[in-house]
């Protein structure tokens, strides 16, 4: 059940990916896309053991980072990916969490990621990222990815549940 999972999750991340830098750009506001691999992060993390969330939020954050059109230094993604994991996995101790927490959690897992990715640009010195920019790129990216929450979660969470029966029943 172990490796079925992690080819479902590594599944979910490539489609994710690939519609994220394939479609998604055609529907950007101001160049700011909606994070479907962050999604994907936090249905992992609400819904299976931390751990395996955790792997899965450095694993989809790398391949963002690698992934065209990427224009940064690698590993600002991975960072925030595995940040945002964590988070989201403290939301869901030993019970499920209810339809307003998972929105509460990706909205707040969409402003630390992006805020971290943001702020560690401006930090590095990325040219494409500045102080001023940085508060419109984190609002429009948490709007785009709790627009879609009602859309991503649910199926995802009701595959990762189905691949972890242990943690589904509680």
């Amino acid at each position: 059940m172990t490796t079925t999972r992690w080819l479902a999750a590594f599944a979910a991340v490539v489609v994710a990916l690939v519609v994220q830098v394939s479609l998604f750009p055609h529907l950007a506001w101001n160049g700011i896309v909606p994070n479907l691999c962050l999604l994907v992060v936090v249905a992992a993390a609400l819904t299976v053991e931390a751990p395996f969330a955790l792997v899965l939020g450095f694993a989809a954050g790398l391949t963002l980072d690698l992934a065209p059109p990427a224009d940064h230094i690698a590993g600002r993604w991975a960072l925030a990916l595995t940040i945002a994991a964590f988070l989201a996995a403290r939301v869901r101790q030993d019970v499920r969490p209810t339809a307003l927490a998972v929105v509460g959690t990706v909205a707040a897992a969409s402003f630390v990621a992006t805020s971290l990715f943001a702020l560690s640009g401006v930090l590095l010195s990325d040219p494409a990222m500045s102080v001023a920019g940085l508060l419109e790129v984190v609002l429009v990216a948490l709007v785009w990815d709790v627009l879609l929450t009602p859309f991503v979660l649910p199926p995802l969470m009701k595959l990762f549940s189905r691949l972890s029966p242990q943690w589904a029943t509680q």
